[in-house]
């Protein structure tokens, strides 16, 4: 059963010793510097010569950005966080920007070059509400600013998982003894799926918090860390792509990447009888979705958008990646999926036999994979009671929604400290969803006086004590969805 903030419990999180630190001195400066529509005023576009461009996004250039209908030239901008921030070139980076820079203020954006501005700007997400000024004061009492990367816990245990996958993967791109069961542990079962499982703990422990840029403060620290998902068969941009996308629009059915990379296979979207993406099968998804997405592995190594990196859900929601940035990394992207193929496909074909058996284990060690990591993944935002539709309210008065209380009702919480050392804290998605630039390491940390704070302001929080209750929780809401039994009217109750 699920706990909202009414009845949520902090017994089965452990509750370390919170320093007792003063809010940090610049807060309340900070947040007055945020805006709930554009940070430049109208006014201030009027009489600035530089930005009497006027044009729409579509025209931004691949060296341009857009930051609340403000068009920014970052061709020569340093950014202290590192060049990946030209990654994002030629789209609007309003929600994106405003997510992953907590302590944002006006002098921000001062250091980098206004040229226009665009006509087609709408917001969709309102800041600097009443309820995110809060989260963050109480938040920044714990981990105060500069301290938000990775502890010297962090480091061990990714370091503990970087050797184990190193591990893993020279035994079995080397091995010869998949079909020899005299020893246990050197068959090729054995191999294929604990090395299915150190690729996971790679793409949840590892790289997730580097392309978060959340690892370290030092940008080549998260870069190197960041092709942690190129050494498990994916791609470091083209992840960032969808994911980004994600964590800026969670479960937003026409804006969110992951909330229709699916179909039409199943649908993580709630549709509506009749719903053109709704499709006879899917009433039965609850049942079959688990093994489909034991398909990830072969369907992301595979996958020819490695070779021009064009996130395909990125794109069909418009963002674009045809900037100089993302264009000169395609050789790079290119050459490392070719060495994943040739170790873990190849090699193990060539030291075992070109047959269907070997195939067999190869395909049982994408398996292993695939299940660890998608499976958690799901269990983020498909629940029952999530917000499937975070915009709803934006679309009936077109007044903008509070992107932080959207983060906390689209996602969920579940288990503690041990769940989120062996899960990268996607155990704790509400925290991480409303601080994706906060290291993992914080979470159980944080997590008690999020919950607080939610309680405080009536924003619906999820926690599951225990991961099965979320899992069970996640199978019936994908049946749901599956058979439309959330548009079902429901009697009302009572005598007359």
């Amino acid at each position: 059963m699920v706990l909202t903030c009414s009845q949520v419990t902090t017994n089965n999180l452990p509750t370390p010793t919170v320093p007792t630190m003063p809010p940090n001195a610049n807060i309340s400066r900070r947040s007055n510097g945020l805006a709930s529509k554009a940070t430049v005023s109208t006014q201030d576009l009027d009489n600035d010569p530089a930005l009497q461009s006027v044009r729409t996004l579509k025209s931004l250039k691949g060296t341009e950005i857009a930051i609340d209908g403000v068009i920014y030239d970052i061709a020569d901008f340093v950014h202290p966080g590192g060049e990946v921030v030209k990654f994002f070139g030629g789209n609007d980076v309003t929600v994106q920007y405003r997510m992953i820079h907590p302590y944002h203020t006006g002098k921000h954006l001062e250091k980098m070059k206004m040229v226009g501005k665009v006509v087609d700007y709408e917001a969709e997400y309102k800041f600097d509400t009443e309820f995110e000024r809060d989260i963050k004061r109480e938040v920044f009492k714990i981990v105060r600013r500069g301290r938000e990367f990775g502890t010297p816990g962090y480091f061990f245990r990714a370091f503990c998982y970087i050797g184990f996958f190193f591990f893993m993967q020279y035994n079995f791109a080397t091995s010869t003894t998949f079909f020899n069961y005299n020893n246990w542990y050197e068959s090729g079962v054995v191999l294929a799926i604990a090395f299915g499982i150190a690729q996971a703990f790679i793409g949840l422990n590892v790289q997730h918090d580097a392309n978060h840029g959340a690892a370290s403060k030092r940008p080549w620290v998260n870069d190197l860390l960041g092709f942690g998902t190129d050494l498990i068969g994916s791609n470091k941009w083209n992840w960032m792509a969808q994911h980004w996308n994600h964590h800026a629009y969670t479960n937003h059915r026409d804006k969110d990447p992951d909330s229709f990379s699916s179909e039409p296979m199943f649908a993580f979207n709630d549709y509506p009888p009749g719903h053109p993406k709704k499709k006879w099968f899917h009433k039965y998804q609850g049942a079959y979705f688990i093994f489909l997405l034991g398909f990830y592995w072969l369907s992301t190594v595979f996958n020819p958008q490695v070779i021009d990196l064009r996130q395909r859900g990125s794109q069909y929601i418009g963002f674009q990646m045809e900037n100089d940035y993302i264009v000169k990394r395609r050789k790079v992207a290119i050459a490392l999926r070719i060495m994943y193929m040739f170790l873990n496909i190849y090699s193990p074909l060539a030291n075992n036999g070109f047959t269907m058996a070997t195939a067999g284990i190869i395909f049982l060690m994408g398996v292993s994979e695939s299940i660890t990591l998608s499976l958690l993944f799901s269990l983020s935002h498909n629940f029952e009671n999530s917000d499937r539709d975070p915009s709803a309210e934006f679309r009936k008065t077109g007044e903008p929604i509070c992107w932080f209380k959207s983060q906390v009702e689209t996602s969920s919480t579940y288990g503690g400290a041990i769940s989120g050392y062996l899960t990268g804290g996607l155990n704790f998605q509400v925290e991480h969803h409303l601080f994706p630039r906060m290291s993992s390491a914080w979470y159980p940390y944080i997590a008690p006086t999020v919950r607080e704070v939610c309680k405080k302001h009536g924003v619906n929080y999820a926690y599951y004590p225990w991961i099965w209750q979320n899992l069970i929780s996640t199978f019936s809401y994908m049946h749901k969805a599956g058979t439309g039994a959330n548009w079902e009217l429901k009697p009302l109750s009572g005598r007359a």
